[in-house]
């Protein structure tokens, strides 16, 4: 058996339904697998959400999920993009403390990090950051010093680089996995 944990993130599409989430976070809770990330959202295929979720696994229980995934009757592809060339993003909105005094400091902050102020308050500010987790971390390190007074950060959407085929999801042939 692999010992080789380390995070991984599947790609699942699935019908647009009521009950699928649950279904699939089910599995995740029965089989007592972590998610550490969990995001889903529409796709540009009508009918069809797709979710991007991050749990810690091995190679051999990376292959058990994608199986134990397949089986779900709403599962219409599972794709473990851990090894694959792929762009992965998350999204903060942080609120911090802003007087006049630091608020040029705190927007020039801002811009190294490449994040951007959505919402100005008479004595705070509203940042929205996207980007990998470590850059959403650092910013916050930055601003905890000027006093961070609500945060909200989204879990990882994630796609892979290049260009694929299309693919019609509803009509293709599952692969045959052994659970």
């Amino acid at each position: 058996m692999s010992t080789d944990t380390h995070k991984r993130t599947f790609v699942v599409w699935v019908e647009d339904q009521p009950g699928v989430l649950n279904r699939v976070a089910s599995l995740f809770r029965r089989r007592a697998y972590n998610i550490e990330s969990l995001n889903v959202g529409q796709t540009h295929e009508k009918g069809v959400s797709r979710m991007t979720v991050v749990c810690r696994a091995d190679s051999d229980t990376a292959k058990r999920i994608e199986a134990n995934l397949y089986k779900l009757v709403n599962v219409l592809e599972v794709d473990d993009i851990t090894h694959k060339q792929s762009l992965v993003r998350d999204l903060a909105l942080i609120k911090v403390r802003a007087t006049r005094d630091n608020r040029d400091e705190i927007v020039r902050l801002c811009e190294v990090f490449r994040a951007r102020v959505v919402d100005v308050g008479p004595e705070n500010l509203v940042i929205e950051i996207t980007g990998a987790p470590g850059k959403i971390k650092g910013l916050v390190t930055v601003l905890e010093g000027y006093g961070i007074e609500e945060m909200v950060q989204s879990g990882a959407i994630a796609m892979t680089r290049g260009v694929e085929p299309a693919v019609d999801r509803r009509n293709e042939n599952r692969p045959t996995l052994v659970a």
